[in-house]
């Protein structure tokens, strides 16, 4: 016979629900926020009443005032340019030097690793200056160059690939070597394999990063070809048109949906990155 669960498990676990369900609530209400008035016109979102549901459903309107005031295809695409090729560069960068610390032996081992965690201490606030009078001396500014360029080396990225390493089994790189490969031949046909949910929790770090970033591209562009989606929605603002909020959001709605659907397609491989990366070999 099965035991019935007793109240004080019942209890505990309710709770432990309710706490998940207020903070998913509290987590989830600004998009909710951001849905609702991109469905709003314009009276509704300034009345005295607050409704999250629309009165007078607006979608079509503010969808197609957002269109018409920013290039929104450009800016995705600018996004996703400059996503993929700092991803790229990062990752290439990343593994090699995450499995030469956690594989290989020798005497910097130690202070690479300092290198590392003090690299993690240095946000890009503190260097933007001196790299922007860089890429100001050898005309850089309004390119994709000076947009990709700073991020190339991610020492968080070293340091989740590292992590990820040190959990892989020191007898695969071992027959790797007794088959003949090469460190580099053991990276491609070896590590990289079983490091995909490490690739992929990387990925989405590093692309809500850099597609949410407006400090560095509000430096370096001022060419709206070469608009970034938040730099756009600045640009959509100044356009005489910060009180449309409903064409705002809207617009907001939009540049934000990938960032969303990347996560939910990526979403087991995240957590199986995350929960590895914590992992000891």
């Amino acid at each position: 016979m099965s035991r019935r669960p007793t109240r004080r498990f019942s209890v505990a676990r309710a709770f432990r629900l309710a706490i998940l369900i207020f903070f998913a609530a509290l987590f989830l209400a600004p998009y909710a926020f951001m849905l609702s008035t991109a469905g709003k016109p314009q009276s509704e979102i300034f009345s005295a009443t607050l409704n999250l549901f629309p009165q007078t459903v607006s979608y079509a309107e503010n969808f197609a005032r957002a269109l018409s005031r920013i290039d929104i295809g450009r800016l995705l695409v600018n996004g996703v340019i400059v996503c993929a090729a700092i991803f790229v560069v990062q990752v290439l960068v990343a593994i090699p030097c995450a499995y030469a610390m956690a594989k290989l032996r020798f005497g910097a081992a130690r202070v690479m690793m300092v290198m590392v965690l003090l690299g993690l201490l240095v946000p890009i606030h503190a260097t933007a200056l001196p790299i922007y009078v860089g890429f100001a001396n050898v005309g850089l500014l309004n390119s994709y160059t000076a947009l990709v360029a700073p991020f190339t080396i991610s020492v968080f990225g070293i340091f989740l690939f590292l992590q990820f390493f040190r959990a892989l089994p020191d007898d695969l790189i071992h027959a790797a070597r007794m088959d003949g490969m090469g460190d580099l031949g053991i990276i491609a046909r070896v590590v990289v394999p079983n490091a995909w949910p490490a690739v992929t929790a990387f990925a989405i770090f590093s692309v809500v990063a850099h597609w949410n970033d407006l400090y560095w591209p509000l430096i370096v562009t001022s060419d709206q070809a070469y608009a970034t989606p938040p730099l756009g929605l600045l640009y959509f603002r100044a356009a005489e048109s910060g009180d449309d909020y409903g064409a705002l959001m809207a617009a907001t709605l939009m540049i934000t949906l990938p960032l969303v659907a990347l996560f939910l397609l990526a979403q087991r491989k995240f957590v199986e990155g995350i929960t590895m990366t914590g992992l000891k070999g």
